[in-house]
């Protein structure tokens, strides 16, 4: 029998594939951006081409899926996703059964990048985390005590739609002030975008995350007053699940914890600001990047 492991991360503008034959190292390992505008089956069909050509006419022995969205675990079920139309109530683990003719664990990816983070990166030598990215969107995972916490319906972890700004600007889910919609790369850059335009400043190249954090970096004041107050929103939202939770330790992953120490140190002061002070808590950054929703998805397979 075939000791492949094949790993599958559904990101919200990202599709990556990996395989592995001993849980230690990719035999083949890939990414690629989705197509601009793709539906749900847009994405399973690349990611489905892009699987096919790792394992090179190989058969997996199992598969591991990682998921940009809410998930029902037991049913891999992928209950919707903010990023990519066409994903509700969408049988995924089903549907990679019949083409791959092995079994299938789909999870929330920030679930999945917790227990790989726990398994193999930063979160080793603890038996309770949170694991939080801040990328596309912003999303959490718990682990305590060695293991998964997904909670009723498998919903924990949605620490980006945590309110820290209830005044504050409308996000994507309906509410005001979440997380996601202060500290998230997408929206930061949305939100400078707007700020250049009503002062009118020439646009010499896209806005991204990146960039909001490259500006801010070169001292540009709008840039470094949105970087900031997402970095103090993260530090809300994270202080409050410690206070309430008490996990070792917060590992961030993602393209946002990229930014610099001007985040990092924003985000270590609020945090520090928000707990009690009888709690503590460490943060690191995520050891496996992102890499972490693949071997989180590896781990799906090896604990069971």
């Amino acid at each position: 029998m075939s000791s492949l492991i094949l790993a599958l991360d559904f990101g919200g503008t990202k599709l990556s594939a990996a395989v592995t034959a001993d849980s230690q190292t990719w035999l083949a390992h890939e990414r690629h951006f989705s197509q601009p505008g793709a539906t749900a089956v847009d994405d399973f069909r690349q990611m489905l081409t892009l699987a096919h050509k790792l394992l090179n006419g190989r058969s997996p022995q199992a598969v591991g899926v990682s998921f940009g969205g809410p998930v029902d675990f037991e049913r891999g079920l992928v209950r919707l996703s903010h990023h990519v139309p066409g994903w509700e109530n969408t049988p995924l683990r089903d549907w990679l059964t019949a083409e791959f003719n092995a079994p299938v664990w789909v999870d929330n990816d920030a679930n999945v990048a917790a227990l790989g983070e726990w398994r193999y990166g930063a979160g080793q030598g603890v038996d309770d985390l949170l694991y939080v990215t801040v990328s596309t969107g912003v999303g959490g995972g718990w682990v305590l005590n060695g293991r998964i916490w997904r909670g009723h319906e498998g919903m924990a972890g949605e620490i980006g739609h945590t309110v820290v700004a209830p005044d504050g600007p409308l996000c994507l889910c309906g509410k005001r002030g979440c997380v996601e919609r202060m500290a998230s790369g997408p929206y930061m850059a949305q939100d400078l975008a707007a700020a250049w335009g009503e002062e009118k400043r020439p646009f010499t190249k896209p806005v991204t995350g990146k960039r909001v954090a490259a500006e801010a970096a070169g001292g540009d004041p709008t840039a470094q007053r949105i970087l900031l107050r997402g970095a103090n929103a993260l530090g809300l939202g994270l202080g409050n699940a410690t206070n309430l939770i008490n996990p070792a330790r917060i590992i961030l992953g993602g393209g946002v914890t990229k930014a610099g120490d001007l985040w990092w140190e924003e985000l270590r002061r609020t945090v520090r600001a928000t707990i009690l002070p009888e709690v503590s808590v460490s943060l690191h950054p995520a050891q496996l990047g992102d890499d972490a929703p693949l071997w989180g998805a590896v781990a799906l397979i090896t604990a069971v």
